[in-house]
């Protein structure tokens, strides 16, 4: 078991990062004057395997976000299955959030305030290695400034050949942001004009309007919200994916940033939980099936010695009135 605590020496934020468990930040309490909110979601003992890698904290998604219907898929002429057993599945038998959230990675680099953590497919789930078209590194690292949780991510292709790749985070955010308040009058606003029409949780292809249920631009109250729902259509400001948690009796927001070539997001409510995922994703549920139709997923492609880096943020602050 290896959990990193990170803590930022000025206001006193604190992070912790489960490495054993799919380098998951598991916690984040963050320190605004004299309040300390308790951001993410996640069950008491999860850093000694309670709960689950992809229902507790922040699981990361790579290569694929969400699903790849049976878990198999053609690349350059050759047929790939990722078998149940091997890797993560849903109920409905298809492949769910990528190769790296389950596994254990290796800590590079620490302080502190900050955390880096890497898992290589070779390296790292070398049982995975055929399942895959190429072989690829994730780095994230976490640190902790104020009351944000900054995450930086890397992903490299360390082969000879290209790879796919899509990525995405699955924050679960825990609600209220204060223990004197209710969850169901939280406000939760996420900035997508389109939803991606779903059956079993798998794409069609087709995109459509929202309706008042699912709009989440000028915000929903958590109160009835049940949704686990795919978006398109993000609008984007000033080139960046703007995600909130807003409970306003406490006067306090959590805002998720990212930049906006995270072109999905999908929202989903836990059943039984007062918490919500703001998944933001660079490419739709099923992507390498559904560019391979024709459609335009987002699945992106990393050449020989290429790399590229992204980010998303967590900052914790006061309502703005």
């Amino acid at each position: 078991m290896e959990v990193v605590t990170i803590t930022d020496p000025n206001s006193g934020s604190k992070a912790q990062v489960a490495a054993h468990r799919g380098f998951n930040c598991f916690q984040f309490h963050a320190v605004l004057g004299d309040r300390v909110v308790d951001v993410i979601d996640s069950v008491e003992d999860f850093a000694s395997g309670g709960g689950r890698v992809s229902g507790d904290g922040i699981p990361l998604l790579f290569p694929f976000p969400n699903r790849i219907r049976e878990g198999k898929f053609q690349w350059e002429g050759r047929d790939y299955h990722i078998p149940d057993g091997l890797a993560s599945y849903d109920n409905t038998g298809n492949a769910i959030h990528g190769l790296c959230l389950d596994r254990s990675w290796r800590v590079i680099d620490q302080s502190e305030q900050h955390v880096v953590g890497q898992f290589q497919l070779s390296v790292d789930a070398p049982d995975r290695s055929e399942l895959w078209p190429g072989d690829f590194i994730i780095e994230v690292e976490y640190f902790v400034r104020g009351a944000s949780l900054r995450s930086r991510i890397k992903v490299k292709n360390p082969g000879d050949k290209p790879i796919p790749w899509g990525l995405g985070t699955h924050t679960y955010f825990r609600l209220p942001l204060c223990d004197t308040t209710s969850p169901d009058q939280c406000l939760v606003q996420v900035p997508v004009n389109k939803q991606r029409i779903l059956i079993d949780c798998l794409p069609t292809g087709e995109v459509g309007p929202l309706t008042d249920e699912i709009d989440l631009r000028d915000g929903l109250y958590f109160d009835g919200l049940k949704m686990d729902d795919a978006f398109a259509g993000v609008e984007a400001e000033d080139g960046e994916v703007i995600c909130s948690v807003i409970d306003e009796k406490a006067g306090l927001t959590v805002v998720q940033r990212c930049p906006d070539e995270f072109k999905e997001v999908v929202v989903f409510t836990p059943p039984g939980r007062n918490a919500v995922c703001m998944e933001p994703y660079t490419c739709c549920t099923d992507a390498i099936n559904m560019q391979a139709a024709g459609h335009d997923a987002g699945l992106r492609t990393l050449g020989p010695g290429e790399e590229h880096s992204t980010w998303v943020d967590i900052d914790v602050g006061a309502v703005v009135v």
